[in-house]
């Protein structure tokens, strides 16, 4: 069976959606799930767009074993190094290295000839294949460019030593046709393109993505480039688990093998979910919450009577099942660490005590405590960092009624260690816990965007609250879960704080 690649990007071209912004602990986090998932290439970032972004590659490399790991870099020499530093420590070493090949983009961002393009290319690609066996060239704004250039340009390419060829529709703006016509195009056209692999990337502004990339195998293409969710700039890439579902379930047409392990799919979307703090639409195919869900009197019978009369992708297939009842509160350490390993976490002994401590907490007051319970609070202390000093809230209060001003008293631990109280008002209890909390930041902190959102179901299910901020020009999400909403909002309040220290911290390592 012919084996399609499934590149994953989102912690690249994903994380590069309005609002994302993951440490490096979060990253390998979803790096790990992504190996579960059993992607062929994870694209771990642009290691020479900030240190940062560096070492979150250099320790994704470390890390996986069983994907390839690659980072991106301009058609220049420094990122390429980049790039190598990076990753040289991985099973296999991998950079993907693009430049802008349609006339706009040539003319008006690059103001370069095409021949001075193509001979960057080659140059970019020789240096890159001295140190890399595997290399995959872009042509950025692949699909609007001139089709007899690409020719060149993908033929000067692979005589420069690329192993993988990328013609994306970076702009989102080719129907499913015309873009399967130009892999074909290229494949009949170019030369060498037996010892390659062709790669697809697309956009969803025009929400064609998945049926553009399906397009582009039908005609070829060797590899998908895809994100969890559809992350990516503008309206998105095109949405791994849509295609890898797509491709099991209409095997019929497409008998094609991707290595996806789809009952990881569930899990792999939830957590990019609550990492990124970027919300699933209910309808989203594959993973939103109504994906399976009949509400039409005429459905629920057809279901009740033969679930393939409306439900063509069972939910167990992408690993969705209720486990209402997983562990209680006379569950022991033992058990806890055992269904914590079997839900695929691996925790230090420290980690693994102060997640069992918060499960018995909120077995205490919850009468269920779910799966979707134990992933927050697992995932929680699987990436928390504990090398630098931050801020801990220790208590909330809100003083509210109709008539009076709401007033909020908070006390935090500070990074010195010493313990603080504070107290402020608000046109309602949460803006009261924002401006009162604004105390503990040095400089202004402008709230862009929050929200709270239920974890499982039921009156006593865990609240989720997710916060962007504006502070000290850099933009961070803060996120935190609570049995009571305010507690969660606080917390969430002080993560984007810490989560700037964390920041600091890095920059200022990075300068020393």
């Amino acid at each position: 069976m012919r084996k399609i690649d499934i590149f994953d990007t989102t912690l690249r071209d994903g994380e590069q959606s309005p609002g994302i912004n993951l440490n490096t602990a979060e990253k390998i986090e979803i790096a790990k799930q992504l190996e579960r998932l059993g992607v062929t290439v994870i694209e771990a970032g642009f290691p020479a767009s900030s240190p940062g972004d560096f070492e979150a590659v250099h320790q994704i490399a470390k890390t996986v074993k069983n994907s390839i790991v690659t980072g991106l870099a301009r058609a220049v020499k420094s990122d390429i190094d980049a790039v190598w530093e990076a990753v040289k420590v991985a099973e296999q070493p991998h950079v993907h290295t693009f430049i802008a090949t349609s006339p706009i983009h040539m003319e008006y961002k690059l103001k370069k000839t095409p021949d001075q393009v193509i001979e960057q290319a080659v140059e970019a690609v020789k240096y890159a294949k001295s140190k890399f066996s595997l290399v995959e060239f872009s042509c950025e704004d692949g699909f609007r460019s001139d089709k007899e250039y690409l020719v060149r340009v993908i033929n000067a390419a692979i005589k420069a030593g690329a192993t993988t060829i990328n013609v994306p529709d970076t702009v989102g703006y080719a129907s499913p046709q015309e873009y399967g016509a130009l892999f074909k195009f290229l494949k009949e056209n170019c030369t060498g393109t037996e010892n390659v692999k062709f790669s697809a990337h697309c956009h969803d502004d025009l929400g064609m993505a998945v049926a553009n990339s399906i397009a582009a195998m039908e005609n070829g293409a060797d590899q998908i480039e895809c994100t969890i969710n559809g992350l990516g700039e503008r309206a998105g890439n095109a949405a791994l688990e849509e295609i890898a579902v797509a491709l099991h379930i209409r095997n019929d047409i497409y008998p094609v093998e991707t290595g996806i392990v789809l009952k990881e799919i569930k899990r792999a979307s939830q957590l990019v979910s609550r990492l990124t703090g970027s919300v699933i639409q209910p309808n989203k195919a594959v993973v939103g919450k109504n994906a399976f869900a009949h509400e039409s009197g005429i459905h629920q019978d057809g279901v009740l009577k033969h679930k393939e009369t409306y439900e063509i992708i069972s939910p167990a297939l992408v690993g969705e099942g209720d486990v209402p009842l997983v562990l209680g509160k006379h569950s022991g350490r033992a058990a806890f660490r055992d269904r914590a390993e079997t839900m695929g976490f691996d925790l230090s002994d420290d980690k693994l005590n102060k997640a069992f401590d918060e499960f018995k907490k909120l077995a205490d007051r919850k009468k269920e405590v779910t799966e979707d319970d134990l992933v927050t609070i697992l995932t929680e202390q699987q990436i928390a960092i504990g090398d630098v000093s931050l801020f801990n809230l220790q208590n909330v209060q809100v003083q509210y009624d109709s008539s009076n001003v709401p007033t909020a008293t908070v006390v935090v631990t500070t990074p010195a260690g010493t313990e603080e109280t504070y107290t402020g008002t608000g046109n309602g209890s949460v803006e009261a816990i924002f401006n009162t909390l604004e105390q503990i930041a040095e400089g202004k902190v402008n709230v862009l965007d929050y929200r709270v959102t239920s974890v499982g179901k039921g009156e006593d299910a865990l609240g989720e609250a997710v916060i962007n901020v504006e502070y000290n020009g850099f933009k961070y999400t803060g996120r935190d879960a609570a049995q009571d909403v305010l507690e969660a909002s606080a917390k969430a309040y002080v993560n984007a704080v810490n989560r700037h220290l964390l920041q600091a911290s890095t920059r200022q390592g990075a300068v020393n």
